[in-house]
């Protein structure tokens, strides 16, 4: 049961995510693009997005567990020179491609030879993350 209810979310995430248009990657480069030709509308996306997770977190404060899972994840909410580093490398990627990961993933299936060469960089990526955040925790000082 539990893995149709994952798979249900899967086609509802990466449906949204084509239809909303964040696999067309010039529609996310314009909203990135705020000093030009801004695109606002992916905006109602986020704020699509916000509005259910709310109320699911407040269902999910009632529960002594999740429904798929052993305990709910702590948040870690500290603010270090990994996450700015990590973030700041994440958003260049994303300005330079137009892409996400979960866009990225559902581009796989119409976006050619463009989308797999992206995939592939990015699996690069994260498998290069951790030495890249060994480098810094040897390297950069703790804050």
């Amino acid at each position: 049961m539990k893995k149709r209810i994952g798979a249900l979310a899967g086609g509802l995430f990466g449906a949204g995510l084509f239809i909303s248009g964040m696999t067309d990657t010039s529609k996310v480069q314009g909203w990135l693009d705020v000093f030009g030709d801004w695109d606002p509308t992916l905006a109602f996306v986020m704020g699509g997005a916000i509005l259910p997770m709310a109320v699911a977190w407040q269902i999910a404060r009632r529960m002594a567990r999740p429904y798929a899972g052993q305990a709910f994840p702590v948040p870690n909410r500290s603010i270090d020179r990994k996450l700015v580093i990590g973030s700041v490398l994440f958003g260049i990627g994303w300005g330079l491609v137009g892409l996400c990961p979960g866009p990225a993933v559902a581009s796989l299936t119409y976006g050619g030879t463009s989308g797999a060469v992206f995939l592939i960089a990015m699996l690069i990526g994260m498998g290069a993350a951790p030495k890249l955040r060994s480098w810094l925790d040897r390297s950069v000082p703790a804050d």
